[in-house]
């Protein structure tokens, strides 16, 4: 239960998904926002407005899936850290997943990393295939290789692997 794990169930993760067939137009905003708190810089930083709140700040953010073109603005501007972007058209065999990232060392392309779930378990060792540098907020942007099964569990990194 997220409540008292911290890590959103399936039914959770059912609300914010895009259908399948958004998933084949490219890469697309994922907003794993779950806690009604007042905030918003994800609604101000995208300038497609995909991002709403339709009640209030302390409302939970709603993606309109048709208006994302998957830009990733959002990634870097969400103070929680609980938007990525998913493009499952990548190649046949492998989706990047974009993910937000506030340590050291930055990673840097083509290096090795661990893809890790939204518990911290290790799902494998993937390539960086992007890394954009942090703005006002320092958060950077991490694009990341890995298999198609594992885009929509993949969710941080860990340096160095293991």
């Amino acid at each position: 239960m997220l409540t008292e794990t911290g890590i959103p169930t399936k039914e959770d993760l059912r609300t914010v998904m895009p259908p399948d067939e958004r998933f084949a137009k490219g890469p697309v905003a994922i907003v794993e926002c779950f806690q009604k708190i007042p905030c918003d810089p994800c609604v101000d930083a995208c300038n497609f407005h995909a991002i709403t709140k339709p009640g209030n700040i302390n409302d939970l953010p709603v993606l309109d899936f048709d208006k994302c073109n998957g830009c990733g603005v959002c990634i870097a501007r969400c103070p929680g850290l609980a938007i990525f972007v998913v493009d499952k058209t990548h190649s046949d065999t492998h989706a990047v997943v974009r993910v937000p990232y506030e340590f050291l060392p930055v990673p840097e392309k083509g290096q090795t990393l661990g893809g890790l779930d939204r518990s911290g378990k290790e799902l494998g060792q993937f390539e960086v295939v992007r890394v954009i540098p942090g703005g006002a907020n320092k958060t950077i942007v991490v694009w990341l290789a890995v298999p198609q099964e594992l885009a929509m569990e993949v969710r941080a990194v860990r340096a160095g692997g293991g």
